[in-house]
């Protein structure tokens, strides 16, 4: 303080300079509020970061309760001893979007898995300390004891018939369901095999998993109550996949083709993920959904093979249906199941209709615009946006013109196929 109150005296009694002794207290409080304001905001920046993380990544209160469960005979699965006896599960960096789906990289085994699980909103207020519910979760509540291997079939067939529709493949699948139960071999599933099975049947991805081709899909390695493990999809197709959520918009579109693969590699990975969209049409158990298009969720492997990271956003037909079927709306922005899965709304009736108003192939044609055309074989630019504009237009009910989108589907992979073909990257 006396050196400030000598500086303002030489100031005020320099004959030197009149002006600048009107203009020193501003500039000096200009520069105050500027360190202020960056003290400010990176306090706040970094609390917001904290705030998220902490918000975001409870791993651990997912492994003492499933751990808790599995000690008192609650759940079991073919990872429980690894994950809660031997400690051999690892956890890695966490990759939570949202808090009720907790999402991990790890290793098991020597390999590199992703691990999943959920937390329900009833532990919601436990989640900030590590102690364990005195309670079983209501998670875990089915079946009851006394349930028979009949009633449980029964059960899950039901189940199934109003996730996926009323198929005649079921049954098949309601057997890979139950011999995925029996995870000690014995021929038989306990009580505490069904409630973990059932438990995971619950998770929209496990099911897919269960649904899908093992080749667009990360492949299931093992599971603990209703936490599951799959492989790790090495590779993420768009760059600011691996920023946080609040700085992935910040990163524009065009950096794909300097920071992405190469153009053929790009090919490659585009062919396996219109395969994945011919498969969620033509699929054995009913069509789905992709309800949140974006480049985040398109991986792939070292070999460049298409890989759908995320299946969160990935819906059965029958599930959207029952979301719409009678909803009240006054826009269509109200008939809109997960991000981008989106009906008309009849508005003299102000009812959501059923028929999705944009298909999954044009959805997909529209991220495709930006990750194949930049950097794409000159003669083949013209060619390639003409039949990405002819896909992003498709409409109206997938079955209704199912000549059409199988015609477009089959010209742009023909296209793709021909130029990668007898090459390094076929």
């Amino acid at each position: 303080m006396r050196r400030l109150r000598r500086l303002a005296h030489l100031v005020l009694f320099c004959p030197c300079s009149k002006g600048l002794q009107g203009r020193l207290p501003g500039l000096r409080v200009k520069y105050v509020f500027l360190v202020w304001l960056i003290v400010f905001a990176g306090s706040w920046m970094a609390y917001v970061h904290y705030s998220t993380y902490v918000e975001l990544c409870r791993g651990h209160v997912c492994q003492v309760v499933i751990c808790d469960q599995y000690h008192k005979g609650i759940i079991s699965g073919s990872i429980c001893q690894d994950l809660c006896r031997l400690r051999q599960v690892e956890w890695g960096a966490c990759l939570s979007s949202v808090p009720g789906q907790q999402v991990y990289s790890g290793l098991w085994q020597g390999k590199a898995v992703t691990i999943k699980c959920g937390i329900e909103e009833g532990l919601r207020s436990q989640a900030g300390s590590d102690t364990v519910p005195g309670r079983e979760l209501v998670l875990f509540d089915k079946p009851t004891r006394g349930t028979s291997i009949k009633e449980f079939r029964e059960m899950t067939l039901s189940f199934l018939k109003v996730n996926l529709g009323d198929l005649p493949s079921l049954p098949a699948l309601v057997g890979q369901v139950l011999l995925m139960a029996d995870v000690n071999k014995d021929g038989r599933v306990s009580l505490a095999e069904a409630k973990s099975v059932w438990a995971l049947l619950q998770r929209t991805e496990f099911l897919l998993l269960l649904s899908l081709q093992k080749d667009h899909a990360p492949r299931l390695l093992g599971y603990c109550g209703d936490l599951y493990v799959t492989e790790a999809v090495p590779h993420s197709s768009w760059p600011g996949a691996a920023l946080p959520p609040l700085l992935r918009p910040l990163l524009p579109p065009a950096l794909q083709q300097w920071l992405g693969p190469a153009w053929p590699w790009r090919a490659k990975i585009t062919l396996g993920l219109l395969e994945f969209v011919e498969e969620l049409f033509h699929g054995s158990y009913g069509n789905f959904y992709m309800c949140e298009t974006t480049l985040a969720n398109v991986g792939y492997t070292a070999k460049h093979d298409f890989r759908m990271a995320d299946l969160q956003q990935v819906a059965p037909e029958a599930t959207v249906r029952r979301f719409l079927r009678g909803r009240r709306c006054e826009h269509s922005a109200d008939c809109t199941f997960g991000r981008d899965c989106r009906a008309p709304c009849d508005k003299l009736l102000r009812q959501c209709k059923g028929d999705l108003i944009q298909p999954n192939l044009a959805k997909v044609c529209e991220l495709l615009r930006d990750y194949l055309l930049p950097g794409a074989p000159t003669e083949l630019q013209e060619e390639l946006g003409r039949q990405l504009r002819t896909c992003t237009t498709l409409s109206g009910r997938a079955n209704q013109v199912e000549a059409h989108h199988a015609l477009v589907l089959s010209q742009l992979k023909a296209l793709l196929w021909k130029k990668i073909s007898h090459t390094q990257y076929s």
